[in-house]
């Protein structure tokens, strides 16, 4: 059976939740809309910028092309539109021309953040707000990708791949408190409010060797794993996975519950299909992490290139 048909039988199985839930308003007020960046402060942009020994920089964000597998029916592709074509008039006596380009994409495809908008509990999101006092075609009329404030922050990546002793995690394997507290323990690395934490599974190995198996089921964060960073108070997760969440899911009558577990009742952001394997390779388990997306207006996604500096 395809992951596509799980997920069905998965959203058709799941009971719909009343509006008892108690996991609004927000522990920031009922006026927040920008969730666990509120951390945040001067003194731990400060304290990050005291990671940075080394001088060394590495990008976290994967090149993005027509052929990244990516959650159907994304799609990415880019026109160059041309003053001429090679042949055509020139401008000026420094016969200058140039190339221009247009961009038709998804937002939510290779390496991206997830804004407060996109995953959301019975047509509610970050703070209880409902989707129809805030969702409209042209764009989101709040939790747009661009009230993100700029993140700043120590990151800290836990190599679950070292932690089990294996180069490439099996699909089904979550990370839970548990995993969790012994990647910490193993790298002395221990999480605090305002880091932004970042799985690395090797799971990039399988976008070669099985395209369709590296979008569609990984390992990952579980909802206690998610709810114990949450609890940390970290400002983001972030894995080199799609989803940024175990699948098949811990229960498949709860799909997608990490992502309302860190987005919808914590407010904390997810960075999906990041690069970790360079960060992994050198050791890198705490840096500085820097990420100031576009600022699209009402985008519920949005690609982006974070960068770690250590």
């Amino acid at each position: 059976m395809t992951f596509r048909a799980l997920l069905l039988i998965a959203l058709l199985l799941t009971p719909r939740l009343t509006s008892a839930e108690d996991w609004f308003p927000s522990r920031f007020g009922p006026d927040d809309r920008i969730g666990a960046a509120n951390h945040l402060d001067p003194s731990i942009v400060k304290q990050a910028a005291d990671l940075v020994t080394v001088g060394k920089s590495y990008a976290l964000g994967m090149e993005v092309a027509a052929d990244t597998p990516a959650y159907p029916p994304r799609k990415y592709q880019i026109v160059i539109t041309q003053s001429n074509d090679g042949t055509g008039p020139v401008i000026g006596a420094n016969r200058a021309t140039a190339n221009d380009d247009l961009l038709i994409t998804y937002l939510g495809i290779s390496s991206q953040i997830d804004g407060l908008g996109h995953l959301g509990i019975d047509h509610r999101y970050y703070n209880g707000l409902r989707a129809q006092d805030f969702v409209d075609p042209s764009g989101l009329k709040e939790l747009g990708t661009e009230s993100i404030p700029p993140i700043v922050t120590r990151g800290v990546l836990l190599d679950m791949a070292a932690l089990l002793g294996v180069a490439t995690v099996p699909e089904g394997t979550a990370y839970n408190r548990k995993e969790i507290e012994a990647a910490v323990a193993r790298q002395g690395t221990p999480i605090r409010k305002g880091d932004f934490v970042l799985f690395h599974s090797g799971w990039h190995a399988v976008r070669n060797s099985d395209p369709d198996k590296w979008w569609q089921m990984h390992p990952g964060p579980g909802v206690e794993g998610a709810r114990h960073l949450a609890e940390l108070g970290v400002v983001a997760v972030g894995a080199d996975s799609t989803a940024v969440e175990v699948i098949p899911f811990e229960n498949p009558e709860r799909p997608f519950e990490v992502h309302q577990t860190l987005l919808a009742k914590n407010g904390v952001y997810v960075l999906e299909n990041m690069w970790t394997d360079d960060l992994a390779r050198d050791g890198a388990h705490e840096f500085l992490f820097v990420l100031g997306q576009p600022r699209f207006k009402g985008a519920v996604q949005m690609v982006v290139n974070p960068i770690a500096i250590r």
